[in-house]
């Protein structure tokens, strides 16, 4: 840079570095260390920009204020995106589980007894969509039938356990 470019960024440093950095302040929260890297990569790219070290001094205010502004959402956006955690594995079932606890055992227990006293189809449709987790389509190929019988048959055992719990005595 030239002399010019250099005493002009000293200008535009003197003129808006205190209300720029007011302003990045008052945009990360108060974090006084993440206002100063703002404050200083505006300057930087101002620097960098002749444009903005020959246009008047309003005109390189707005500019600054626009690029400060654009840093903190750009880093807001980006940290964001770093704190979400993906893993390969589930993380360890909650202690707490109802089907751990002595009521949800018995619960359990009941449901089984329930199931046994569906029909071999009912029981096959809950067993691989419920209980295996398996899809409409993968139960129905394993089964040999095909997705429309899977899901009548899901609706009427859901309907019949329904009935054989009540008989049973569990409300829920």
């Amino acid at each position: 840079m030239t002399a010019t470019a250099t005493d002009r960024m000293v200008e535009l440093h003197g003129e808006h570095a205190r209300a720029l950095w007011a302003f990045a302040l008052r945009l990360v929260g108060g974090d006084r260390a993440r206002a100063e890297d703002v404050v200083q990569e505006t300057l930087l790219r101002a620097w960098r920009d002749r444009t903005v070290l020959e246009s008047t001094t309003a005109g390189a205010r707005a500019w600054l204020f626009t690029v400060a502004r654009r840093l903190v959402i750009d880093e807001w956006r980006s940290s964001r995106a770093h704190r979400e955690v993906l893993t390969a594995e589930l993380p360890e079932p909650a202690t707490d589980d109802p089907a751990t606890t002595a009521d949800g055992l018995v619960l359990g227990w009941l449901v089984a007894d329930a199931l046994a006293r569906l029909s071999t189809e009912h029981r096959q449709v809950l067993v691989l969509c419920y209980f295996g987790g398996r899809s409409v389509a993968d139960a129905a190929a394993e089964l040999g039938v095909p997705p429309g019988t899977v899901k009548s048959r899901t609706h009427y055992a859901l309907r019949s356990l329904r009935l054989v719990l009540e008989e049973m005595g569990v409300t829920r």
